[in-house]
């Protein structure tokens, strides 16, 4: 591994909180409390909810605090036996704790899956009244949430039966895609040295100004991933089958449905958006064409779409990152700024990049009665700053939410974004505004727009290929040839002849974990960005006056549904033109980032094909 000097080196999170260690005696007699919580809450409550006229709202509500408190321990197992393996997913131990703790859940979530499915069972002329009763009141979106999976629920045996082999099925399908992804070593020359690369470090380089360099990252990482694509193309083909599978046992009319449910939003809506960005894509090729003419080029490769314009930002330790987010934060809110300090001063934060951690980043928020953990790998680029401060914005909302209680903490995934991307673009704006040099203000400016890409136009075209693999495979197994076709032709309408695909590129779906861990997770981030665009507007408009309202909607949490949310922000995702509005503000930072460049070429040069700035 290439000893960088920019690395996060030693900046590994603290799990203490949760437990002390991977053999620590409390797992176990936590795990045995637990069971024995669940054995008495089936003694006191099964067959007393699935009752004539329903049962008693006190009843209910006796029978949800219960189940909350024992949920919240559930969780914090599992949190911890995640965490720990994503910290390390090579060591043995890690494995085998987070392998153990799955099957005790499974084990220990039957015993009370009957709850939720007797409430299930209640007629909607005796569960409505419930729902509204005052005594409750705090939980009516929780009691109403479950009642949209009704059509989709199966026996009690059936769905135990389900939850057994999910630990041997696609669960057990996710860890070997992130063990092998994890494990992965990336062979590479610079500057006359052999290294070998993680995945996060090869993905990094795309990010290097030297043209040579970023090519050779390209080519070395899609060699690297399609000699694995036996097992690669294997875990999707199964995965995405056993989707299928159940969709078609609990009678959801399309791969998408079950998703649409979780995110509490409708599938008109969410085609709606996705219609939207793909009338857009012009912008993105239009900018593309631009960064071709800055870079000297006649035509961008794919490898060239995240070359540094302008003048290079200068790298980034880690210490310095952390500065620029609390000073970003703070300059919003003190209250913001408040919650992201305690991840920096109380070591919840995993930056290190090193040989068996999880690759990528991501926020965990367990529970309310817990603090949230941030994973991120760390290697110095200016992207690894809006990283952290995306996963940062994920970690103020959890923290923020924590007055509610656990079934009201967790967002839909359609909102999680929310607070993630508007921490982006403190960040962006904070860094521009102190910058006096207008090349690395080009830069900067050429970043994020880069990175809106990345969340609104590529995250569209993951969920499009996500589609075509799905229909595709009713039809017979997913070959590599044929995944890897359906990914081009994804690609295509997005790139158009204004950025060449490279043929290594067929492999770009193979490492991505959306596609392993969560299907369909991905248009949550193109609703997430174009919203944030919006909200970010209004800051800038109104100012302090904003902030009361932003942070009420955090601390809401997953209180309601996004509609009602959003209401008091003036948000109404079912106008094309609201989704508009995103890509308005998107063509404006295109039109800036054009500008400075013809600024800085001179008056003569400005608009004509031109040398590298």
């Amino acid at each position: 591994m290439n000893a960088n000097p920019y690395a996060a080196t030693g900046v590994r999170w603290d799990l203490t909180d949760l437990f002390r260690s991977h053999d620590d005696p409390a797992i176990e007699e936590t795990l045995a409390d637990c069971r024995a919580r669940a054995e008495r809450f089936a003694a006191r409550y099964r067959g007393t909810i699935r009752v004539s006229g329903g049962p008693p709202p006190e009843h209910l509500l006796a029978a949800i605090l219960e189940m909350e408190a024992l949920q919240a321990d559930l969780e914090r197992m599992g949190a911890f036996a995640q965490l720990l393996y994503a910290s390390d997913t090579a060591r043995p131990e890690y494995r085998d704790l987070r392998e153990r703790v799955e099957q005790r859940l499974t084990e220990i979530g039957n015993l009370v899956l009957f709850f939720e499915l007797e409430w299930l069972e209640v007629p909607d002329a005796a569960a409505e009244p419930l729902i509204q009763h005052p005594v409750l009141a705090g939980y009516r979106h929780f009691l109403r949430q479950a009642r949209r999976m009704r059509p989709h629920t199966l026996s009690e045996s059936e769905e135990r039966l389900l939850n057994e082999r999910d630990n041997t099925g696609p669960r057990a399908f996710g860890r070997l895609f992130t063990e092998l992804t994890s494990s992965l070593s990336f062979p590479f020359q610079r500057d006359g040295k052999d290294e070998r690369l993680t995945l996060s470090e090869i993905l990094a380089l795309s990010h290097e100004p030297d043209r040579s360099l970023r090519q050779r990252a390209h080519q070395r990482l899609f060699q690297v991933l399609e000699q694995q694509s036996l097992v690669l193309t294997f875990v999707y083909d199964t995965l995405v089958q056993d989707h299928l599978t159940i969709d078609r046992l609990r009678r959801f009319p399309h791969p998408m449905a079950a998703r649409h449910v979780a995110n509490e939003i409708d599938a008109e809506a969410v085609e709606r958006m996705l219609f939207v960005t793909e009338q857009n894509y012009g912008q993105a090729q239009r900018y593309f064409r631009v960064k071709a003419r800055l870079l000297g080029l006649p035509r961008l490769a794919l490898y060239d779409q995240y070359a540094p314009i302008g003048a290079e930002a200068p790298r980034c330790t880690f210490e310095r990152a952390r500065d620029v987010v609390l000073e970003a934060f703070e300059a919003c809110s003190p209250v913001l700024s408040a919650a992201v300090r305690q991840f920096f001063d109380r070591r919840w934060i995993d930056a290190e990049v090193r040989p068996g951690k999880q690759s990528g980043a991501f926020c965990a928020s367990p529970s309310p009665s817990l603090h949230p953990y941030v994973l991120c790998n760390h290697t110095g680029n200016l992207r690894d700053v809006m990283t952290l401060a995306h996963e940062l914005g994920h970690g103020v909302h959890g923290w923020l939410s924590r007055k509610q209680t656990l079934f009201n903490y967790d967002t839909p995934l359609t909102m999680a974004e929310t607070a993630s991307v508007f921490g982006e673009f403190l960040v962006f704006d904070h860094l521009l505004d102190a910058e006096r040099d207008p090349r690395v203000q080009l830069a900067l400016l050429c970043g994020k727009i880069e990175d809106a890409f990345a969340t609104v136009f590529r995250q569209s075209v993951l969920t499009r290929f996500e589609q075509a693999v799905f229909a595709r495979r009713k039809t017979g197994r997913l070959t590599a040839d044929c995944v890897c076709r359906l990914w081009l032709d994804a690609n295509s309408p997005y790139y158009g002849d204004a950025v060449e695909l490279t043929d290594g590129y067929r492999w770009g779906w193979s490492y991505i974990p959306h596609f392993i861990h969560s299907r369909f997770y991905c248009y949550s981030y193109v609703f997430g960005e174009l919203l944030v665009l919006s909200l970010y507007r209004q800051y800038k408009e109104q100012g302090a006056s904003f902030i009361p309202k932003y942070v009420a909607l955090l601390e809401a949490g997953g209180s309601d549904v996004p509609e009602a949310l959003l209401a008091p922000l003036g948000v109404d995702f079912h106008d094309p033109a609201f989704w508009q509005k995103g890509f308005d503000e998107i063509r404006a930072l295109v039109d800036r980032a054009e500008a400075l460049a013809d600024a800085l070429a001179g008056p003569t040069e400005a608009g004509r094909d031109r040398a590298p700035l």
